[in-house]
């Protein structure tokens, strides 16, 4: 299996269904933690901490990643970090937990349709990366 990072600089940017829209479709299966009319959150498979979810819009409206992110998508962006601090208090993350939001290839994005990391449940590190 490829490295994030050999992942990510393989990518191509671009507005084709990826993963994560099968996922949304039910074509793939996921271990679903969150989910209302706006947003998906899932478990990581590929897990960089004991808890790793990942946390999508259910419409990506063209918001690929967060450079691409126009006065339109202020609400759902708002909507992906609240949630992310509902499933925190779910998941049981008190002590803390770490957002993270990679973009483009530089950014280690793999998956051209954002998406945020909540990862927690363990002393994070910094500088991260």
């Amino acid at each position: 299996m490829a490295s994030e990072k050999e992942a990510a600089l393989a990518a191509v940017p671009n507005d084709n269904p990826t993963i994560f829209d099968k996922i949304i479709k039910k074509e793939i299966p996921s271990d679903v933690v969150y989910e209302d009319e706006k947003v998906l959150a899932f478990r990581d498979i590929n897990p960089q901490a004991p808890i790793h979810i990942v946390i999508i819009p259910k419409v990506k409206d063209g918001l690929s990643g967060l450079s691409k992110a126009e006065e339109r998508h202020v609400e759902i962006l708002g909507s992906l970090l609240y949630v992310a601090k509902v499933i925190a208090k779910q998941e049981g993350l008190e002590d803390g937990y770490r957002i993270v939001i990679n973009d483009g290839p530089s950014g280690c994005q793999s998956v051209y349709h954002i998406h945020v990391h909540l990862l927690g449940g363990r002393q994070m590190n910094w500088p991260p990366g």
